[in-house]
């Protein structure tokens, strides 16, 4: 918007004042007269462009402003107030921001990088060492030693380095996790054979037993 006004000559109404009326039996030239009566000629157009550029609700909010500038600081305000605003639930937002068990923690991470990807779009700058640090601190409890490891490493690491540990932690944890299980369903199998084979023992030793008192 800033830019077309400039383009159309008329950004100026909104940085200088409009002339001043000429005072009681004061005779005014044709040229401050003129220059008057251009001022409010482009302050009406620059006022006219801001209102084009606005939706349905915001021009219904707006459109009884009277004046250019009067209207560009009333939107200067709300949107630098929104703008803060904004920038405060973001920053909130990312150290707030836990990591849980039970659900894939690269999952998470991902989660928090759009966060910080947030922070690229307001221009907030935050210290990637200090963002790494967060982010292992955020590690949910089972992940509580790998956590440690981590923080007593000597050497730092980026965000993407990160990411590359916690990937490379999460699929050895699935691969254990499987073969876990996978054992565990093999000695259930086990165990229930152990058990069907006894049965039959018993059972044969009892028929065995009938059948001799017989």
């Amino acid at each position: 918007m800033h830019f077309l006004l400039v383009t159309v000559k008329v950004y100026y109404v909104i940085v200088n004042p409009r002339p001043p009326e000429p005072g009681e039996n004061e005779e005014e030239s044709v040229a401050k007269t003129r220059e008057r009566l251009r001022w409010d000629q482009d302050d009406e157009i620059c006022r006219g462009h801001i209102l084009n550029g606005m939706s349905n609700t915001l021009f219904d909010a707006y459109h009884t402003v009277k004046t250019a500038k009067e209207l560009w600081n009333q939107l200067e305000r709300r949107y630098i107030t929104e703008d803060a605003t904004s920038k405060r639930f973001i920053v909130s937002k990312f150290f707030d921001y836990k990591m849980v068990d039970g659900r894939s923690v690269m999952e998470q991470f991902n989660e928090i990088k759009s966060i910080l990807d947030r922070y690229s779009q307001h221009k907030l700058a935050l210290d990637e060492f200090i963002v790494v640090t967060s982010i292992i601190d955020k590690l949910p409890p089972s992940w509580k030693n790998f956590r440690n490891n981590l923080k007593h490493r000597k050497e730092d690491i980026n965000l993407d380095e990160l990411g590359t540990h916690l990937r490379i932690e999460e699929d050895l944890r699935k691969e254990e996790k499987s073969k876990s299980e996978g054992s565990n369903h093999f000695l259930s199998k086990l165990s229930k054979r152990k058990v069907n084979v006894m049965l039959r023992k018993t059972m044969k030793m009892k028929w065995n037993l009938e059948g001799a008192n017989e």
